[in-house]
């Protein structure tokens, strides 16, 4: 194991590090006259279940990031593995245009565009927002919690690699 990094190195050895935390993979959806946007995030996390409440952290260079911030609500979509081919339209910049071209689509009461298939779907209406260099942290207050019966497994992501959970033996 190595010692701590000196200051210069900081950013690049907390990258490194982070790419040993996998996350799950989320697509962060939102709406505002029916101008569809979205993001792939992992950083998405459970605050508190009294009020239910997420945190999701965005770059505020994405380009759904200004929508969020004017229209004030936002799905969180939890993807399975099959869902893939979909992160990839939604991680390419170039393919902005595509994101909401295929698969099939639901709108939920918010009116964010949410992927039929998503292993649970949040419905947030945005709380609060922490600017915080690059990114905003937005708290999210869980207005609706869509589950889908028997679901894909989580889509992970470790390493600059997409995997798959698989159970351990008992």
């Amino acid at each position: 194991m190595t010692g701590p990094a000196k200051p210069q190195m900081a950013s690049d050895a907390f990258r490194l590090g982070m790419r040993r935390l996998a996350g799950a993979v989320c697509l962060v959806t939102t709406s505002e006259n029916r101008q569809d946007a979205g993001l792939v995030a992992t950083a998405v996390s459970s605050v508190s279940a009294e009020p239910p409440t997420l945190l999701v952290c965005v770059n505020r260079s994405a380009s759904a990031w200004p929508v969020i911030e004017r229209f004030g609500v936002f799905c969180v979509s939890v993807l399975g593995h099959a869902a893939l081919p979909l992160v990839g339209q939604f991680s390419a910049p170039d393919r902005r245009d595509e994101r909401f071209s295929t698969g099939s689509w639901q709108r939920l009461g918010g009116g964010a565009p949410v992927p039929e298939g998503a292993l649970a779907v949040f419905d947030c209406a945005v709380a609060q927002i922490v600017p915080w260099h690059s990114h905003a942290i937005i708290l999210g207050a869980v207005r609706e919690v869509t589950l889908t019966e028997g679901a894909d497994v989580p889509l992970l992501y470790m390493d600059r690699g997409f995997h798959r959970l698989a159970a351990l033996p008992a």
